[in-house]
């Protein structure tokens, strides 16, 4: 019996092993550990958890006692045929969450492969929601001006590229039509408070706005997500006629690279340190700060460009007391000098790591434009 528990771990581990096999089959973490003996495929613990939830089973390749016959199928099928099955029509927009995404991305992704099936390339009917170029469906909103999420119709429409929502179910017309133009959304489960809580972001004039939604059920919320994409991967195939999936897919959607609180003052340096909002968008080069994190609008935006252009970022040591936080970033742009005040120096180092990110990515003519118009808005 031992004997033999330990050669099923030895032959497991060799399968392990395989390229094929070191990464987690649902989100790509390396080295998986854990095995659905049901599908045939090597997990990581978190998405074994989710398996375990959908009665599928699991054990650890390890720690758990393995019949042969469950090892002999273990070595018949794998991620790859499981990859090939299950994954064998996944749509370009369709978003693959990583290891880091949430956990209503996660989950939803390892239902809609094992359990929906929605991915075998068979013909579904009805067609699944997010590939028809229309959905449309009631979300609770938080109010622009108050804390309050109350529901609201969004309409979703590929072939006017545009989302609209309604105030009242009755209203005479929308409250607003979005253009999927300039259309991002992010989940932000911990901001919102929810679970489910999506972020959307649209340009309004010069403003960037923010709208914060959730659904009660995680596979509304995560249809809508792929139903947006979708419809910015049709814009993005119009617009850029000739771009291929690689250069297109990360423009589809993107969530950002650092957020979190600093401590910012005025143009002299001599006001009054003020605790604020601070979203780095890589994709725009822009640094946005908020008054709290789930205002409609922003307070100001500072334009990232490269360091050969005259801006930068760098620890600096506070010259006066005046903030509670001690620990400074300097952004230098050709216009003027910012400091800002990080209450931890993890918080610090994680922004100079991110602001260097997009300060040593070269800039794309398309950012040229936006530095143009951006210094434009701000001096009018």
């Amino acid at each position: 019996e031992m004997a033999n528990h330990e050669r099923n771990k030895r032959l497991l581990l060799e399968l392990l092993k395989r390229p094929v096999n070191g990464r987690c089959a649902d989100c790509g973490a390396p080295d998986p550990q854990w095995a659905s003996y049901k599908l045939g495929v090597f997990v990581c613990l978190n998405c074994s958890g989710i398996h375990r939830s959908l009665c599928s089973r699991v054990k650890s390749v390890t720690l758990d006692f393995w019949e042969d016959e469950l090892v002999e199928f273990m070595k018949s099928n794998g991620n790859d045929s499981a990859k090939a099955l299950f994954e064998k029509a996944v749509p370009a927009y369709y978003y693959r969450p990583q290891e880091h995404d949430c956990a209503v991305l996660r989950e939803q992704w390892i239902r809609a492969k094992y359990e929906r099936m929605e991915f075998t390339g068979e013909t579904k009917y009805p067609p699944i929601s997010y590939t028809t170029g229309f959905y449309e469906g009631v979300l609770w909103k938080k109010g622009k001006e108050n804390t309050q999420f109350l529901k609201r119709k969004f309409v979703l429409s590929e072939r006017d590229f545009t989302l609209t929502y309604y105030n009242k179910e009755d209203s005479k017309g929308p409250k607003a039509i979005i253009s999927i133009k300039d259309l991002n959304a992010t989940f932000q489960p911990e901001k919102i408070g929810h679970p489910q809580g999506l972020q959307i972001i649209y340009q309004d004039g010069s403003h960037t706005r923010n709208l914060y939604v959730y659904h009660k059920s995680p596979e509304e919320i995560v249809t809508w997500f792929n139903a947006i994409r979708a419809a910015r991967y049709a814009y993005l195939r119009m617009a850029y006629p000739t771009g291929s999936d690689e250069g297109l897919i990360p423009k589809i959607t993107r969530n950002y690279l650092k957020e979190g609180y600093m401590e910012k003052t005025g143009p002299l340096q001599k006001e009054q340190f003020k605790k604020r909002w601070f979203v780095l968008d890589s994709q725009n080069r822009k640094l946005l700060y908020f008054k709290d994190q789930l205002d409609a609008e922003e307070l100001g935006v500072i334009f990232i460009g490269t360091e050969n252009k005259g801006y930068s970022a760098k620890e600096c040591v506070p010259q006066h007391g005046r903030g509670k936080w001690k620990c400074g970033v300097t952004v230098d742009t050709p216009q003027r000098r910012f400091i800002f005040m990080c209450e931890q120096e993890g918080e610090q180092k994680e922004w100079l790591d991110a602001l260097s990110q997009v300060l040593s990515r070269p800039m794309a003519p398309q950012d040229y434009a936006k530095c143009k118009i951006f210094w434009r808005q701000r001096a009018a």
